[in-house]
């Protein structure tokens, strides 16, 4: 029974807050390589082949039987889900240019509330306007939205900065005069990339109901990312000394993402996905404020801001208030599947039996 639950509930609960710290530090260190000339049109298809390269590695591994056959209909999707996925990574990578690895994190709490929307606008939720969970998440995801544009648009004083990086008021006010334009122009990148994040959850989704093989789909969505993200890359980025890389943190950070963001976070969203459904994936996003937060002062010698902080306290109400909203519709589930009560709304994204994939996934435990 204890093993049950490990697998059931621990096991997914480390490996989530894991890859919450491991996509941090590969925002941190882009971040430090783009400093030393890396550009991130070559960032986003390196790290690309590499995780297709990486995970080519395990298919030898992977036990295909049982599973079903590779129709077109399932190739297209997951080439789609190639399509997003490096529109999702141009944009990330273009506002973390503008902003930072802080910005970043806070403003990920939107996925949530960008899920909601989502589910609404093409009718896999149903909105009852008298139920406490639709009116938490639909509360929630205006406070969200709503902290996410005093994160854009505000910036405000310097909360906290490396002690080397402390500047004159005089100059502190030339330079936040000249970036304030590419300061909301990269968070609106990066509210872009996390409109996107939701879509690539539902359609992966979809694709793990018909084909559950974790590392097939990923290693096929790596694939689908290395053919797109070249040629257009290679179009935008036509300096061919730029896809020269210098065995230095530009080395580093192409392997570790390479690696352990776009294949092992990959792999374990996932697979987070087939055991949990969309929404437990995104819970663990606000933990990656405050890494986020440190590690940018630490390594990186940027600045916090206030309208950072205020911006990603509002964003956390805001996220943990759909997340309520989502346990309470869960429970109200349990109990009508028990014949005590009565949900007036179906479950956030929940287009197949999470239950019967648990089964499926901890057989072998």
């Amino acid at each position: 029974m204890e093993g049950r639950y490990c697998c059931k509930e621990v096991v997914p609960f480390t490996a989530m807050v894991a890859i919450e710290c491991t996509n941090v530090g590969v925002s941190v260190l882009f971040k430090a390589a783009t400093e030393k000339g890396l550009s991130y049109y070559v960032f986003i298809v390196y790290s690309f082949v590499v995780s297709t390269l990486a995970l080519l590695l395990l298919l030898p591994f992977v036990r295909s039987r049982g599973l079903p056959p590779l129709k077109m209909s399932l190739i297209f999707r997951i080439f789609l889900l190639g399509v997003i996925g490096f529109a999702a990574l141009l944009s990330g990578y273009k506002g973390l240019k503008y902003t930072s690895p802080t910005i970043s994190s806070a403003l990920s709490n939107l996925i949530p509330a960008f899920t909601f929307i989502l589910a609404v606008f093409f009718r896999m939720e149903k909105v009852a306007l008298r139920s406490r969970s639709t009116q938490a998440k639909i509360l929630g995801t205006a406070v969200s939205i709503s902290g996410a544009l005093i994160v854009v648009l505000y910036k405000g004083n310097t909360i906290l900065s490396a002690s080397y990086q402390q500047q004159s008021p005089a100059a502190d006010s030339q330079l936040g005069s000249s970036s304030q334009s590419n300061w909301v122009l990269g968070g609106s990148l990066l509210a872009i990339e996390y409109l996107l994040t939701p879509i690539w959850y539902i359609i992966q989704a979809s694709i793990m109901k018909q084909y559950p093989a974790e590392v097939i789909v990923v290693f096929l969505y790596n694939l689908c990312g290395s053919i797109i993200s070249a040629p257009v890359c290679i179009l935008l980025e036509a300096n061919s000394s730029a896809w020269k890389i210098n065995p230095d943190i530009t080395l580093i950070t192409i392997i570790y993402a390479g690696v352990l963001c776009t294949g092992l976070s990959s792999l374990v969203h996932t697979w987070g996905l087939h055991l949990k459904g969309p929404l437990y994936v995104s819970i663990f996003k606000p933990l990656s404020i405050v890494i986020a937060a440190t590690l940018s002062i630490i390594f990186l010698g940027e600045a916090l801001y206030q309208g950072t902080v205020i911006g990603a306290v509002i964003l956390s109400f805001g996220f943990y208030a759909v997340i309520w909203g989502k346990a309470k519709e869960e429970e109200l589930s349990v109990d009508f599947g028990e014949g005590r009560t009565q949900t007036p709304s179906t479950p956030l994204l929940q287009s197949y039996d999470v239950t019967d994939n648990t089964k499926i996934m901890y057989n072998n435990c």
